[in-house]
């Protein structure tokens, strides 16, 4: 009963089975939005192709968040992967059609290359990292190159949200870097479900 997500955290009242340290509270929350984002995906999409693509999607987006917030970096091991399978499970539609998603994977890396280049050139600082390009790019695989400005609008929206909340209630300072990988994340899960939603809404 040790790995039971959540109720493994309950039982054990939040300390280690066997050396009784307590355990981060931050294990919990991700097992339960896992839990609800799995869930409303499988109620959203149904049985289809589409429910397994979302959940690896979410599931890839979650564990870059949070490997993100802790070391400002987005691992090639999940991001490049997660291109591929976006472009793969498009052959057939399923969120995107392959020309969009094809076109998404290279306009949503060279959008956040050709910014990092520009803001290096004028002002001598990286602004990013390539994880970032590398995100946007499985992201524009994913869910096709018209969904890319919801998604850049969505992250900025979810950036700013974050950034305010981190700097109010815990005091940190804006000059500590916050890593976009996170956001873009965010901004991708909302699309996920909302994207087209939003779009039309926009578009009138």
């Amino acid at each position: 009963m040790e790995n039971v997500p959540l109720l493994s955290y309950l039982i054990l009242r939040g300390r280690c089975a066997s050396c009784q340290s307590p355990i981060s509270l931050r294990y919990p929350l991700v097992e339960a939005l896992t839990g609800v984002l799995s869930a409303y995906a499988a109620w959203r999409f149904g049985f289809t192709l589409a429910t397994a693509g979302a959940l690896v999607l979410l599931w890839a987006l979650i564990a870059l968040t949070f490997i993100d917030f802790d070391t400002q970096i987005l691992p090639d091991s999940i991001t490049l992967p997660l291109l591929w399978i976006g472009l793969l499970i498009n052959l057939r539609g399923t969120f995107a059609e392959l020309e969009s998603a094809v076109l998404g994977a290279a306009v949503g890396y060279l959008v956040l290359w050709s910014i990092y280049w520009l803001f290096k050139l004028f002002t001598g600082k990286e602004g990013m990292g390539y994880g970032d390009f590398k995100l946007l790019g499985a992201l524009g695989a994913w869910l096709g190159w018209k969904m890319l400005p919801v998604i850049i609008l969505l992250s900025s929206v979810v950036g700013a949200v974050v950034g305010v909340a981190l700097i109010v209630l815990f005091r940190r300072g804006s000059s500590v870097p916050i890593p976009f990988g996170p956001y873009l994340a965010g901004g991708g899960m909302i699309a996920l479900f909302w994207g087209d939603t939003i779009l039309r809404m926009y578009l009138g």
